[in-house]
């Protein structure tokens, strides 16, 4: 059942406030509110139906855009960008539609772990766009929960 202003979890793993990722950037809400998710397995997936929007040159970002105007980035790891793309094969191109739930990206969690941390961002990056943006769970999740509502 996918309702409208709901995000649903792009991974599995272990659900943490924004302000405990361990980065000045994404902690201060400077990218937009969400959370970060310690992910359990290897794979990102669709938060929402919507349009990819952006796929990083390096392969470690996503952007996508829920039919109800939603727009979120899922950044795995810290400094990833650094990787220029080893470790992490994506799975979609912009431009393409998405349903929730659909395989976005693997990555290869040892590899990136070794190099830094693992902790995966999941922002609202039009945050401004909304009036209320709410957490709804921390601690671990299953891949297309509900964790964050958008009104």
């Amino acid at each position: 059942n996918i309702g409208a202003g709901n995000v649903y979890a792009p991974l599995k793993g272990e659900v943490i406030p924004l302000e405990e990722i361990g980065d000045g950037v994404f902690s201060a809400g400077v990218l937009g509110q969400g959370c970060g998710i310690n992910p359990a397995d290897e794979a990102v997936y669709a938060p929402f139906d919507g349009e990819i929007i952006l796929v990083a040159d390096t392969k470690h970002a996503i952007g996508i855009k829920s039919d109800d105007g939603i727009e979120i980035m899922v950044h795995v790891g810290l400094d990833t960008v650094a990787l220029n793309g080893e470790g992490f094969q994506v799975e979609v191109k912009a431009g393409e539609r998405v349903t929730c739930g659909q395989l976005l990206m693997k990555f290869d969690k040892k590899a990136i772990a070794e190099k830094y941390p693992i902790v995966t961002a999941v922002l609202i990056t039009n945050s401004p766009a909304f009036e209320q943006i709410e957490l709804l769970k921390t601690g671990a999740t299953e891949k297309s929960e509900l964790i964050m509502t958008v009104k």
